[in-house]
């Protein structure tokens, strides 16, 4: 009985021309892959990672702005402060508390902004470009234009509710007075962002088939259950990255809060509260602390985000 020895084909070609790592073509083609990437590499250096570095390196120490004395290192004493300072567990509930209830509205809201749009209607364009207007007007003109507004005196929310319409009896201090002053906050990020999410959320309508929704009409389904059985689960991915997106945002609110209602311990949001410690207080070892733990919940939320977007590709 004899044995047969199979062979591996090899490479006739001259070395040079070998694609492998041991050839002198795939060494050429990795050096120009790393010399096409490293400005990128360089830029993301210098703009994300070493300002991320070095802030994590100053919430360990006792730094403070225009202080002489040298830097000393704390480890955790920071961070424990925080983690007992009332104010900053404040502005940790009113940021979640703005985040949930902002998104959750732009989502629901943006949604249907989406919908209308997608349709076929005359004078679509004309409507698709005026529902941007309110996310093209700078954060700090609209957050101050509505701080008019919702003024107790003057402000033309007041004059509809309470005048033209009668629906309230008098006037609010709708800033002014801690309960609804969140509220008002909320209401103007909504006015302001949903037409973002609606443009994220078209983007996705319209690479559903229109084919599915005919077969759909053949079998007999009506629009709501078109809704549910094919737009909504075809639009996950989108509605996911569109999360994504207001999320991040959402938890490191600054601009519209500091100008509506600038420290107010009852709209204060962790963003803020890292400004005033380390700008007005010139503690910035506890304000890269605050920061730190921004970026860290921001993290936990984008990572669940992506986990959610992992599975429902899977």
């Amino acid at each position: 009985m004899t044995s047969t020895t199979i062979t591996q084909p090899t490479d006739k070609r001259p070395r040079f021309w070998r694609s492998g790592p041991e050839g002198a073509l795939g060494r050429s083609r990795e050096r120009l892959g790393w010399a096409l990437a490293a400005p990128t590499v360089i830029t993301l250096l210098v703009v994300a990672i070493y300002p991320l570095g070095r802030t994590l390196w100053l919430s360990l120490t006792n730094a403070r702005l225009g202080s002489t004395r040298a830097v000393e290192f704390v480890g955790l004493e920071n961070y424990a402060y925080l983690l007992t300072n009332d104010i900053f567990r404040k502005s940790i509930w009113n940021t979640i508390v703005f985040t949930v209830s902002s998104v959750a509205l732009e989502t629901i809201l943006g949604l249907a902004v989406a919908l209308v749009i997608h349709s076929n209607f005359q004078g679509r364009g004309l409507v698709r470009t005026a529902i941007l207007v309110p996310w093209a007007i700078p954060t700090v003109v609209s957050a101050q234009m509505w701080a008019w507004m919702f003024n107790d005196v003057f402000g033309v929310i007041n004059d509809f509710l309470v005048v033209q319409l009668g629906i309230l009896p008098q006037k609010v201090a709708w800033l002014a007075n801690p309960t609804t002053a969140m509220a008002a906050i909320v209401f103007v990020d909504v006015w302001k962002t949903t037409p973002f999410m609606a443009l994220l959320l078209l983007a996705g309508l319209q690479v559903i088939s229109d084919d599915l929704y005919e077969a759909a009409r053949v079998d007999g389904a009506n629009r709501w259950q078109s809704f549910w059985r094919i737009t909504l689960p075809l639009l996950k991915p989108a509605l996911l990255v569109a999360l994504v997106f207001r999320t991040m945002d959402a938890l490191r609110v600054f601009d519209v809060i500091f100008v509506m209602k600038a420290y107010a311990l009852e709209t204060i949001s962790m963003a803020i509260f890292a400004r005033q410690t380390m700008i007005d207080l010139q503690r910035i070892g506890e304000g890269s602390a605050a920061s730190v733990i921004i970026f860290a919940i921001i993290a936990a939320f984008v990572l669940l985000y992506i986990r959610m977007l992992r599975i429902e590709e899977a």
